[in-house]
């Protein structure tokens, strides 16, 4: 996982902070207020884009931000974002490298090779 400050963490322990951990793929995403017909506000989480892709490093390019992984038979996106970001549930981090929809399809076939982003460069976040 990224290097996350103690005290950035503290913030996510504060209620209404922010409505999602910094950790999640959706802590950067704009939050939008619904009124009702009666006036009640519904707050709701605005859609989240996947962030550009890279441009493709030339060869010898020492700014490469990710490495590759080669699908293996039992692999699943959980255990691919523990075993890369040391938390299952960085595996966003890996499906907005590749992109996929679906996070199934990052292992669906063995000998796939998929883009793991390196810890803390997980990109642009776009919202």
């Amino acid at each position: 996982m990224a290097d996350i400050e103690p005290y950035e963490n503290a913030l996510d322990a504060i209620p209404g902070a922010h409505p999602y951990p910094r950790s999640s793929r959706y802590h950067d995403a704009d939050i939008g207020i619904h009124r009702q017909a009666d006036g009640t506000e519904v707050r709701y989480t605005k859609r989240r884009l996947l962030p550009p892709l890279p441009p493709q490093p030339e060869a010898g390019d020492a700014q490469d931000e990710s490495r590759t992984h080669t699908v293996s038979a039992g692999d699943r996106p959980d255990l691919l974002g523990r075993r890369y970001f040391g938390d299952p549930a960085q595996w966003w981090q890996i499906a907005d490298a590749n992109p996929v929809l679906d996070p199934r399809e990052l292992t669906d076939e063995a000998g796939q090779v998929i883009d793991v982003p390196l810890p803390g460069n997980g990109g642009e976040r776009r919202v």
